[in-house]
């Protein structure tokens, strides 16, 4: 249920949040007054973080910029890859699962690529930096302009992924419509600003949500969720099939201001 109200918000027993466009900029790193809030949000709850980067993406936005004293990392909890993988911290980040593609999945996601660009006339980007069709073991990820957009070309990079989705959004939920015609035995992800990702059947945030439940014995109506793309299409969208109480926000200063009300209750 989407949260007005924020009154109850010290009975959640655990608060998870989207990483891309949630506490970072998209593909850029946490800055310091997050890593602050996030810090201070551990020593009081635990902290789940479900996101479609790879681990590496997570290493990069997430934990290379956290100033949390290592003991504080028993109440963190990592899912990348839209929850295909779940990580947790004893003296270093241990892997509980991970959902990885079959050879032949990833040979008919390929395919189904090719066909859905060709049905839809789709015209490459002019410029691209890095692969656009990245296999992350347990996903696929397309990104438009390239996964090294933010990497190569930095601030200038998050504006164009910006451009990109403020113009392109509707191209790309027909891309993703178009690659669930092909592929019924898989789940097609509109993520992020600019990309789709592909995982196995029934794994999304709302599978990500009760793998918590099971693993960390926290009940989904104990938690909260904060998200930037929960609405229909939305890679976020998913946890709204379960009972969880949400925050959708529309970036990370409307997050720091969700904490602190967490904080402060």
């Amino acid at each position: 249920m989407r949260l007005t109200n924020f009154k109850n918000l010290n009975n959640k027993k655990l608060i998870v949040f989207d990483l891309d466009g949630t506490l970072a900029e998209t593909k850029a790193k946490m800055d310091g007054e997050m890593s602050g809030l996030i810090t201070r949000l551990l020593g009081q709850k635990k902290v789940a973080i479900i996101g479609g980067g790879k681990l590496e993406l997570f290493k990069h936005q997430f934990l290379s910029e956290l100033t949390a004293p290592k003991e504080f990392y028993k109440h963190l909890y990592l899912f990348p890859t839209t929850a295909t993988t779940f990580l947790r911290y004893h003296n270093s980040w241990k892997k509980v699962y991970a959902h990885n593609l079959s050879k032949s999945e990833l040979k008919q996601i390929m395919s189904a690529f090719k066909l859905v660009f060709k049905e839809i006339n789709y015209a490459p980007e002019k410029k691209i930096y890095g692969k656009t069709i990245e296999n992350r073991g347990s996903q696929v990820t397309w990104s438009a302009l390239g996964q090294d957009v933010v990497k190569i070309l930095g601030k200038r990079g998050v504006a164009l992924k910006n451009e990109w989705r403020d113009k392109n959004t509707p191209l790309k939920m027909k891309v993703a419509m178009h690659l669930r015609k092909y592929l019924p035995g898989l789940e097609v992800h509109a993520a992020g600003h600019t990309s789709i990702d592909i995982t196995k059947k029934g794994i999304d945030k709302a599978y990500g949500l009760k793998q918590i439940e099971k693993y960390l014995h926290v009940k989904i109506k104990d938690m909260l969720f904060v998200g930037d793309a929960i609405f229909p299409g939305g890679n976020d969208y998913a946890i709204t099939k379960t009972k969880v109480d949400y925050v959708p926000v529309k970036g990370p200063e409307e997050t720091k201001k969700i904490i602190r009300e967490v904080l402060t209750k």
